[in-house]
C-alpha cells in the first residue's frame, strides 16, 4: 500500500540510535564457532554463504574471508520472497563490484532457485584446484552465514529436491538454532555431495549501529539484546521512508504516522493487547487498563518477519 505523491507527509530524515552501542550484541559463543569452522576447513572444497536478501550489503561477516582463507564461494541470497528486489540489477552490479561473482537468490521455503545450487558448486569445483583432493569424488561443502539466514532450511530444501527425503537440520524463527559444527549432511547421490552445517556468526565488530539493526530486524541478534521498542521504531521509520504504508490498513491507523508509540497502542488495542496498570490516585489505587506496548512492538516485528508487511529491502 502506497500513497499518492500529495498525500506525502515529512517523515523523519535520520533515525536517532540514541548513542546505543553495537559491541554488546555479539554473543561470546561465536568466536567458538568460528575457530571450529576453520578446524572443518581442511575436508572442504567450496563455501556457500548464505545472507538475506534484504539485507544484501549490510551485516555479511567479512571474518568468513579472512578465517577461511580462499575458497570457491557461492553467495546464497535467501528469502527473496520477503525482498523487494526491484532493483535486483543494481543490487548485482554492487556485489560484483565488491568481487562477489557468484550470487544466486533463493527461497527456500518453496524451494525456488535451490536446483540451481548444485550445478553452480560442481562447475565452481571443477574450475578450482581441488586443493590435492582429485582423488576424492565426493563434494564436500562448508554452508556459512550470519544467525538466522537460512542455512539449515537450504539443506533441507536441497534434501528434499535431490534425495526426497526430510529435514536433516533444525529449522527455527529465533538466532542460534544450530550451535555446533555438525557432522555432514548428504544432500545429493549424483553428484555425491555432502553439506557442513555451521552456526551462524555474526562479526565481532558489526560495522555501525544501522546495519546491527537492519540485522536484528532480520532475526540475526537476539532482540532482547537489542530492544523490541527501538527496532520496531528503526522499522516504522524504514516503512515511512520506502513507502510502505500497508501496516496503517492492517492495523486500522486511518493514516500513516511516524510516532511509534501512537502506532504501538493502535497495534495493542486492536489486537487486544492490554494489561491493567495500578494507577495511584487522591482516592486510592485504581485499576486503569493500558497498551501492553513491548507485545504490540513485538507483533509489529513478528508480522515484518513474516512479510505480511509487504517486500521489503532494507539497504
Amino acid at each position: 500500500m502506497r500513497l499518492a505523491a500529495g498525500a506525502l507527509r515529512a517523515w523523519r530524515e535520520r533515525f536517532d540510535f540514541g548513542g546505543r552501542n553495537v559491541a554488546s550484541w555479539f554473543p561470546g559463543h561465536m568466536a567458538k564457532g568460528l575457530r571450529r569452522m576453520k578446524e572443518s576447513l581442511r575436508k572442504v572444497d567450496c563455501l556457500i554463504e548464505v545472507h538475506d536478501a534484504r539485507i544484501p550489503f549490510s551485516g555479511r561477516n567479512p571474518a568468513f574471508q579472512e578465517a577461511l582463507g580462499i575458497r570457491p564461494h557461492l553467495l546464497v541470497l535467501n528469502k527473496m520472497d520477503l525482498a523487494d528486489l526491484t532493483h535486483k540489477a543494481k543490487i548485482l552490479e554492487r556485489l560484483e563490484q565488491e568481487g562477489l561473482k557468484n550470487i544466486l537468490f533463493t527461497n527456500c521455503v518453496k524451494d525456488e532457485n535451490v536446483k540451481k545450487v548444485i550445478p553452480l558448486i560442481t562447475d565452481l569445483v571443477s574450475r578450482s584446484q581441488r586443493y590435492q583432493r582429485a582423488e576424492n569424488v565426493e563434494y564436500c561443502i562448508m554452508v556459512i552465514g550470519v544467525p538466522n539466514v537460512g542455512k539449515s532450511s537450504l539443506i533441507n530444501s536441497m534434501r528434499r529436491l535431490h534425495l526426497k527425503k526430510g529435514k536433516a537440520s533444525r529449522v527455527g524463527s529465533e538466532p542460534g538454532i544450530t550451535k555446533a559444527v555438525l557432522t555432514r549432511i548428504q544432500v545429493s547421490e549424483r553428484p555425491l555431495m555432502y553439506l557442513l552445517d555451521t552456526p551462524g556468526v555474526l562479526a565481532p565488530r558489526i560495522e555501525s549501529v544501522e546495519a546491527g539493526m537492519k540485522l536484528a530486524l532480520c532475526g540475526a541478534i537476539r532482540d532482547h539484546l537489542v530492544g523490541e521498542g527501538v527496532m520496531a521504531d528503526y522499522l516504522l521509520y524504514t516503512l515511512n521512508k520506502q513507502q510502505q504504508f500497508s501496516y496503517v490498513e492492517r492495523y486500522g491507523l486511518g493514516e500513516p504516522s511516524d510516532d511509534i508509540e501512537s502506532v504501538l497502542k493502535r497495534v495493542a488495542l486492536k489486537l487486544g493487547k492490554t494489561h491493567k496498570v495500578k494507577v495511584l490516585t487522591g482516592t486510592g489505587d485504581v485499576n486503569v487498563i493500558a497498551p501492553d506496548y513491548p507485545a504490540a512492538a513485538y507483533e509489529l516485528l513478528r508480522t515484518f518477519r513474516k512479510g505480511e508487511l509487504g517486500q521489503v529491502l532494507l539497504d
